[in-house]
């Protein structure tokens, strides 16, 4: 797993079948990157509504949400749309896994994106980075504690 002070690796990954997304779109906002095992799972649709819940928060710190799983982008769409997410879901589909690969949390036993957390400060560093166990939700507050240290520089 990528560690703090490290550059994010840069990528482009689809949001919609004809919108794309990069991470280097957002140089000068913080982003929070939340990879995921999957759609649909319970503790991921719970991860995930959480988010959206804290999406105030977040912003308060100029900061960006983005989830990420190997799911594809017909199965992000239904997923954001039943569980009515306002962040965009991108899909590490094709070749999969290549995003979670390059982060260093890909599972190559079960095929998916470990449930890891990452904040990217403005100038596309890592500023704080987490595991969590795939049944557990790792929730928001190393995320918000990671944005305030932010604040402070």
């Amino acid at each position: 797993m990528l560690e703090k002070g490290i550059k994010a690796p840069d990528f482009e990954l689809n949001a919609t079948p004809d919108q794309k997304i990069k991470l280097s779109d957002f140089l000068g906002k913080n982003v929070i990157l939340a990879f995921y095992p999957a759609d649909w799972s319970p503790v991921c649709s719970d991860q995930m509504a959480l988010y959206n819940e804290m999406l105030k928060f977040f912003a308060k710190h100029d900061a960006q949400m983005l989830g990420i799983s190997v799911d594809s982008v017909w199965c992000h769409l239904a997923f954001s749309k039943d569980r009515k997410l306002h962040f965009p879901l991108l899909a590490d589909f094709e070749p999969k896994g290549e995003v979670s690969k390059a982060y260093g949390i890909y599972d190559e036993q079960t095929g998916e994106s470990k449930r890891a957390l990452f904040v990217i400060d403005k100038e596309g560093n890592i500023a704080w980075s987490y595991t969590s166990p795939t049944a557990v939700n790792p929730g928001a507050d190393g995320i918000l504690e990671a944005l305030e240290e932010l604040d402070k520089k």
